[in-house]
């Protein structure tokens, strides 16, 4: 594992909270793994052996409901984890995990995590405080669903893209519409007029590069009840 990847693991929610030897015992038992852009990861249902850190790239996790449909479950990038609370608990796997883009993960086997609960008990803590992330994550995109429209879940979602600070300026969109649609539970149609809205706000859509002429306005309409 090189410096970089080795320090983006400790920075993430999984590690930051830990002793360095502790996170460094854990790094030691982990391996990294390319996959291509589309690459199944684990299928909803197989049993749950590992815990993955995002080193590069995007992946998305999604259920499949009995009719066949997709349900986005959460799509992450560097720094985050996935898959902890399953794996320590044993049970099969409640999502399917995808590669969205060619991407770099870490795995730690999930039977090297217990054991090293058992010795070391801040590991739980540290395991908790990253499965609370994604529960913070799921009420807040339930939270989105609920009370606020589908352009304003897409301002929102682009204003997480813009650098802090910035007042203008031009985001690259992480991943296809489709899967942006998916992710802020709209389809493709109501994406595409979500971006149609946008536009009398100052943002041009140039294939995967959208420019915000005003990102404080951008904000205010994401955040105004009146507009939800």
């Amino acid at each position: 594992m090189n410096i970089d990847y080795r320090r983006l693991a400790k920075g993430s929610f999984l590690f930051a909270s830990l002793p360095d030897p502790v996170a460094d015992k854990l790094l030691a038992h982990a391996f990294v793994r390319s996959y291509a852009q589309g690459t199944t990861i684990f299928l909803q249902g197989q049993p749950a052996d590992a815990i993955f850190v995002v080193l590069d790239g995007w992946v998305k996790l999604f259920r499949t409901t009995p009719a066949g449909a997709e349900a986005i479950v959460g799509v992450f990038t560097r720094g985050r984890s996935f898959g902890e609370a399953a794996a320590l608990r044993g049970q099969n796997l409640p999502v399917t995990a995808e590669a969205v883009t060619e991407c770099q993960l870490l795995r730690i086997d999930a039977g090297v995590v217990v054991q090293l609960l058992k010795t070391r008990p801040e590991l739980a803590l540290s395991v908790l405080s990253a499965t609370f992330v994604h529960l913070q994550s799921l009420v807040g995109q339930v939270e989105a669903l609920k009370s606020r429209t589908a352009p304003q879940r897409l301002a929102e979602f682009l204003v997480g893209l813009t650098p802090e600070g910035s007042t203008s300026c031009t985001v690259t969109l992480p991943y296809d519409k489709s899967l942006i649609a998916g992710r802020l539970g709209m389809t493709p149609e109501s994406l595409s007029r979500a971006f149609a809205r946008l536009r009398k706000l100052g943002l041009t859509v140039r294939q995967n590069q959208a420019d915000i002429a005003d990102v404080a306005r951008l904000i205010g309409f994401a955040h105004d009840e009146e507009k939800a």
